[in-house]
C-alpha cells in the first residue's frame, strides 16, 4: 500500500498550466526546501506548475526533515532497510507523480523531475522505469542508484542532466561522470555542467543551465 506524500504546490505565473516541474528533495530536508526555486524559475516558464512532496519518512539524522529511505553511514540502519526503504518509496513517488499530474491535467511528456541529492537518486531511478516518457530530469549533486541494473530495466529514456559541485563533499563529484557514463551507455541524451568552486548545493549558474535544459525540453522559447 503506497503512502500519500504531503506537498506544496505553486501555481502558474499565467494561470495557463500547460507544464509540470516536480521537485524532489534531498535528505533531511523537505519539500519547501525546493519549492524556493519556483520563484526565479516561473519568470521565464509562467505557464508551468510547480509541486514539491515531502518524502514519506521523517528522517532519523533529522527529525525535523525527512527522507526518501534510510542511508546506513549516517544513520547506522542496515542495507536490507536502506533496500526496502527505497522500494517503498519509488511505488509511494510513482503514486504521487500519477496523482499530480492528473491534478494538474498534464501528462509525462510535459514534466519535467529536478532532484536534489537523495531526490536526484529517486528521479534518476523511477524516471527510466516508466513506460511514459517524462519530457526530461534534472539532476543536482546526487548519483545513480543500480548502474548496473538501467538497461536492462529502462523502459523510457528522457533527456537528464546533471549538475554537480565539484567541491562536494557529501556527494562525492565523482558520481556525476559515474552516472553519465551508465545513462549514456544505455542510450540516454545526456548532459553535463560541473558548479565550480561550488560544495553540495545549488549555484546560480548551476540554476541557470537548469533553466535552458528545463525551457528546451518542454520546447519554450527563453529568449
Amino acid at each position: 500500500m503506497t503512502r500519500v506524500l504531503d506537498s506544496s504546490r505553486k501555481g502558474s505565473k499565467s494561470g495557463e498550466d500547460s507544464s509540470l516541474v516536480i521537485f524532489l528533495h534531498g535528505y533531511g530536508a523537505d519539500g519547501a526546501d525546493l519549492l524556493g526555486l519556483a520563484d526565479p524559475l516561473a519568470e521565464h516558464l509562467p505557464d508551468t506548475v510547480f509541486v514539491a512532496p515531502n518524502a514519506p519518512e521523517r528522517c532519523t539524522g533529522n527529525p525535523m526533515g525527512f527522507q526518501w529511505f534510510p542511508i546506513p553511514w549516517i544513520d547506522g540502519s542496515s542495507e536490507e532497510e536502506s533496500e526496502r526503504g527505497m522500494m517503498q518509496a519509488v511505488d509511494d513517488l510513482n503514486a504521487y507523480v500519477d496523482a499530480a499530474m492528473e491534478d494538474e491535467g498534464v501528462s509525462e511528456a510535459e514534466t519535467i523531475l529536478v532532484g536534489f541529492s537523495q531526490g536526484t537518486m529517486m528521479a534518476l531511478h523511477i524516471a527510466p522505469r516508466r513506460a511514459n516518457q517524462f519530457a526530461g530530469v534534472v539532476a543536482f549533486s546526487g548519483r545513480l542508484l543500480r548502474p548496473e541494473l538501467l538497461a536492462d530495466e529502462a523502459k523510457s529514456k528522457p533527456p537528464v542532466i546533471l549538475i554537480h559541485g565539484d567541491q562536494d563533499d557529501v556527494v562525492p563529484p565523482i558520481s556525476m561522470p559515474e552516472a553519465g557514463d551508465a545513462l549514456q551507455e544505455a542510450g540516454f541524451p545526456v548532459y553535463g555542467h560541473v558548479m565550480k568552486g561550488t560544495g553540495h548545493g545549488i549555484a546560480p549558474d548551476g540554476l541557470g543551465v537548469a533553466l535552458s535544459f528545463i525551457g528546451q525540453q518542454l520546447g519554450m522559447d527563453l529568449g
